[in-house]
Formats: C-alpha cells, sequence, structure tokens
C-alpha cells in the first residue's frame, strides 16, 4: 500500500473516531441534563423519594448507578378474575397428569419454575433505539406471589437495570409471556448485547408465549386478542381508569422531564395487572385445554383443531366427538374431522360412516369436500363403484352450484370432478 493511500485510510479511520466520540459525548450530555432536571432541587428530591416509598418501590444500586425496585406480595388467595392464584398449582399438577405433548404443556416443571413477565418500553417497534424502561415479574411460591418491578429512572442507567433483572432470572427456566417470543424477550437480548459484560449473561429459558393460545381459541370470537379484551371477556378481570398502553412513552418521557413518580404512577399499576393476569390466563388456558371446565362449543372446537395440528389424533377426536354429539352448528364439522381422523388411522368404515352422516345432516350445507372424500374411499378402499360415482356426481353438482352463486369458475375442481366420473364410468363399463 502506498504512503498517500495509508495516510487516506489513517484520516478516515481518525474520522470515524471522532464522530463516534461526539455521539457519546451527546448522550452523555442528554443523561446529564435529564438528571439535572430530575434532582437539582434537594427539597424535590426528598418528596419524591417518599412517593417511591409511598409506591412500594426502593432504590437498587449497582455499578455507580440506580434503579427502582417495586415489589408487592400477594396471597394465593388472592382472587384475579375468575382464579385464586394457588390454582396454579392445580394445573401445573394437570399437566403433570396428563401426559399430553404441547406448546403450554408445564409437564416436568414445578410452579415455581415459571416467571410471568412483560416490559414498558418507549416504542411499539423493535430495535436498537427502542429502550426498555420497565420490566414486570411475577412468580408464584408456597408463600405467595412476589410481583416485582425493575424502574429505569435515567436512560444512562440500564447496568443497574439489568443486573437487578438477573435476580428474578436466577431461580427460574420458562418465562410466560403475552407476545414475548415476538417482542419483549427480543428487546430484552437486543439491550443486554449492548451492555457487553457488565450484567450476567441471559439463561437459557424455555418460553409459554400466552397470546399465540390465545388465537388459537378466540381469534373468531373476539375483535381482538389483545390482552386488555381478552380479561374481561374471559378472565373476569376489570379494570378502573387504566392507563393505556400506548400512553406508556409519553408518561415516561414526562417522567424523565420532571423526575415526579407520580407520572409514572399509572404505567406501574398497568404492568402489574398484565403481569397478574398472566397468571390467571395461564390457568384458564390450561383448564380449557386439560378439559377441566366445560368451555364453549367454539373452544371446544379451537382445542380440537389445535391438537390435531400437533398430531394428537387422540386428544382431538375426544373434542371432535363431544360436538358431534351436540345440535351445535359445528355438529357437521367436527363429524367431518372425526371422519378425517379415521381416514388417517386407515380405519375405512369409520370414515364413510362419519363422512355420510354429514352428507346426510339436511340442517347444514355439506361442505364438497365431504362428497369428494366419500368418493374417494368408495373407489380406491371400498371398491364399490356405483356408489363412488353418486358421490363423484354430488360433489360435481355442488361445486357447479358454488360457481353459479359465486359467479366464479373453479376449472380445476370442475376438471377434477369430471376426470373422476368419467373413469367410474369406464370402471362400472368393464364390471358390466
Amino acid at each position: 500500500m502506498s504512503l498517500k493511500d495509508k495516510l487516506t485510510r489513517m484520516r478516515t479511520h481518525m474520522s470515524l473516531e471522532q464522530t463516534e466520540r461526539r455521539d457519546e459525548l451527546e448522550v452523555e450530555r442528554a443523561s446529564q441534563t435529564v438528571a439535572s432536571v430530575a434532582h437539582t432541587d434537594p427539597t424535590a428530591l426528598s418528596a419524591h423519594d417518599r412517593q417511591w416509598e409511598a409506591l412500594g418501590a426502593q432504590p437498587y444500586a449497582f455499578a455507580g448507578e440506580s434503579v427502582f425496585v417495586r415489589e408487592r406480595i400477594y396471597p394465593l388467595t388472592h382472587q384475579h378474575g375468575h382464579y385464586r392464584f394457588g390454582q396454579l398449582y392445580e394445573a401445573i399438577a394437570r399437566w403433570q397428569d396428563a401426559g399430553i405433548a404441547h406448546p403450554l404443556s408445564a409437564d416436568g416443571l414445578a410452579t415455581e419454575d415459571l416467571l410471568f413477565f412483560d416490559t414498558e418500553t418507549t416504542g411499539l417497534q423493535g430495535g436498537v433505539g427502542n429502550a426498555i424502561f420497565l420490566l414486570g415479574t411475577t412468580r408464584v411460591t408456597q408463600d405467595g406471589v412476589v410481583m416485582r418491578q425493575h424502574f429505569l429512572p435515567s436512560p444512562d442507567a440500564e447496568t443497574a437495570l439489568y443486573h437487578s433483572f438477573a435476580r428474578d432470572l436466577a431461580p427460574i427456566t420458562h418465562l410466560v409471556t403475552y407476545n414475548g417470543k415476538s417482542f419483549d424477550w427480543p428487546q430484552v437480548r437486543t439491550r443486554h448485547t449492548l451492555l457487553r459484560g457488565a450484567v450476567p449473561a441471559l439463561p437459557a429459558l424455555g418460553h409459554f408465549d400466552l397470546l399465540h393460545g390465545a388465537r388459537r381459541l378466540w381469534r373468531e370470537d373476539l375483535e381482538s386478542c389483545r390482552l386488555s379484551l381478552i380479561e374481561p371477556e374471559k378472565l373476569g378481570v376489570s379494570r378502573e381508569h387504566d392507563v393505556p398502553g400506548y400512553m406508556a412513552p409519553i408518561l415516561y418521557f414526562d417522567y424523565l422531564h420532571s423526575g415526579d413518580p407520580s407520572a409514572i404512577a399509572g404505567v406501574l399499576t398497568h404492568n402489574e395487572i398484565d403481569v397478574l393476569s398472566l397468571i390467571t390466563l395461564y390457568i384458564h388456558l390450561s383448564t380449557l385445554l386439560l378439559g377441566a371446565q366445560p368451555g364453549t362449543y367454539e373452544e371446544h372446537f379451537a382445542i380440537a383443531r389445535w391438537y390435531e395440528a400437533l398430531g394428537d389424533d387422540e386428544a382431538a377426536a375426544a373434542r371432535y366427538d363431544s360436538i358431534a354429539q351436540s345440535t351445535h352448528a359445528l355438529r357437521q364439522r367436527a363429524t367431518q374431522a372425526l371422519g378425517m381422523i379415521a381416514k388417517r388411522r386407515r380405519d375405512w368404515r369409520r370414515a364413510i360412516v362419519a363422512l355420510e352422516a354429514c352428507a346426510a345432516d339436511v340442517e347444514h350445507p355439506v361442505s364438497i369436500d365431504v362428497y369428494v372424500e366419500l368418493a374417494k374411499l368408495y373407489e380406491h378402499q371400498i371398491k364399490d363403484y356405483d356408489k363412488a360415482m353418486h358421490y363423484a356426481k354430488a360433489a360435481l353438482a355442488a361445486c357447479s352450484e358454488r360457481s353459479r352463486l359465486t359467479r366464479r369458475s373453479p376449472r380445476f375442481d370442475l376438471h377434477a370432478h369430471t376426470r373422476r366420473i368419467e373413469r367410474l364410468a369406464r370402471r362400472l363399463t368393464e364390471k358390466m
């Protein structure tokens, strides 16, 4: 490399270092400004300290930084919505006895292994520029439910924040969150990475994300699967004078400007209810999944589909059967599902009985798939070409009618039905 190239490269490197140093100084000055606004008046500081104490929060210091840790302890008999917190022990015990493989199964876990977790951040989008200012947790033990919140009072105190939070992670093996797999935990990992080796490494944890379960069960029943909507509709939890989640960043920035804990008190309460509701939601989902309470037919059907998607045909069939024996509008869909499970098990006769029950159900529109499956079963498994022809023609007629009503031309379907009828006609001719 020529001397000129070396000098050019050195100037570029020095320029980058100067730019990075300037950015660091700007961040440092911003943090000092925030701290000075909040804490220059000793009288105000004393008053704010008393307010933090009234909120149940104590300072936690580490590496020259300080954060606040707020803690409340609830008895196991405390009722949050439809359930007492102590019923989590019963839910865990049911998973142990059930022996069912499921994404929400706590088989092999103790109640104390679970940490119910939620965050509040400065923005709704992920990325390095989005900071977490509140880490909320609850843990259920025989001595009670410990709710703990780690609050960031200044942007330059993240090391103390995550060092404090690490104490909550030490004894647990699984997180329980609501959209935590996609948002909260990746955010924690991102901010933690920026702190390098200043705080303990994050442990490898299992993860129960209850949003996925809520969507499985209630996405067709509720306007949305926001936790704030599921609480009153499914859990019996009501919030009064609640601070909406989207207001949390605004109120946090108000706090940074004033240093007044009353600015953030509503956000603390909102987050507290969130982490307590995760306990209630996990109990509720567990009792529904394990059949410990009746639930609605819609919930039974959604649970059956979930088990079927997981490959547990036995658990799915039990739920479908209870619906098929009812007079509910989902009866035919459940019966059809039973027929398909029987077909997968190569129980041709049982599959035909179930699917023909669907075809004979005059109270509900028959799915074209029912006729198609019956035609296939009779043609390929039973070798009854007359009945196969009957259902093939029924499928063609239903497909043509649907095309007429929707004014669409499902050419591939019509072609497939026509080919099946032509093939069956040849087979019937060969038999004669």
